[in-house]
């Protein structure tokens, strides 16, 4: 399969868009590379993956699926065929029966970790001080400024509901443990990647290193490709 017939689609994580995803887009354009953000409405799982393969068929041929945090679920549980591998960003992987909750709170909580609830509406804001001391403190000041300004809530709604047979059974994964992550532990990281029989890639990088190291994530990415 030759690279220039793949696309590269992105899943943004909880309290993000697509715009998290813009310097490795950017790196991954500069190799030749077409990528493309998938707009997860973040109201219910199920919601999600629709989006998600709404881009998938946008996309035409076939895929290579990247998805940060709370998305490596949503990458999960897609059913395209157009997706030919996975790629997990400090993501979280749940398996048959498994919630997001279920594994995001299988370890102890860093204590830098923000607490986190839903509000009136069922949605669940990251306090804004959280971007620099959990969510990307590898990140400039005015990076981290950004990501709080334009943060999306995930409705609670989306981390509750027991998924299917994950996609990473089927299909080969690259997993990207991030070392110093603040919001989910790399031991868990790391039991997920096993337990998913991913390569394994692992850097001393925060919850969010598409936005202070985009050269390692868009890398990562490419060596996922297909061959």
């Amino acid at each position: 399969m030759s690279t220039n017939d793949v696309t590269v689609v992105l899943a943004h994580g909880a309290w993000a868009d697509g715009s998290s995803w813009a310097r490795v887009i950017e790196r991954l354009r500069s190799e030749g590379q077409r990528a493309v953000a998938a707009p997860l409405p973040l109201t219910t799982l199920d919601d999600d993956v629709a989006a998600l393969d709404r881009t998938i068929e946008r996309a035409g041929g076939p895929v290579v699926l990247a998805g940060h945090a709370y998305a490596g679920a949503v990458i999960g549980a897609t059913r395209s065929k157009r997706v030919k591998a996975l790629v997990y960003v400090a993501a979280l992987a749940p398996d048959a029966g498994e919630t997001v909750a279920d594994v995001f709170y299988r370890t102890e909580p860093h204590p830098l970790a923000p607490r986190l609830a839903p509000d009136a509406d069922g949605l669940i804001w990251l306090p804004e001080e959280a971007f620099a001391t959990a969510f990307a403190p590898q990140a400039s000041e005015a990076e981290q400024a950004v990501l709080a300004a334009v943060q999306r809530p995930i409705a609670a709604a989306c981390i509750g509901k027991p998924v299917g047979r994950p996609l990473w059974r089927d299909i080969p994964s690259l997993y990207l443990v991030a070392e110093e992550d603040r919001m989910i532990s790399h031991l868990n990281q790391r039991f997920m990647a096993e337990r998913m029989g991913a390569r394994t890639i692992s850097h001393p990088v925060d919850h969010t290193p598409m936005v202070a190291r985009p050269d390692l994530v868009a890398a990562a990415i490419l060596d996922a490709f297909p061959r």
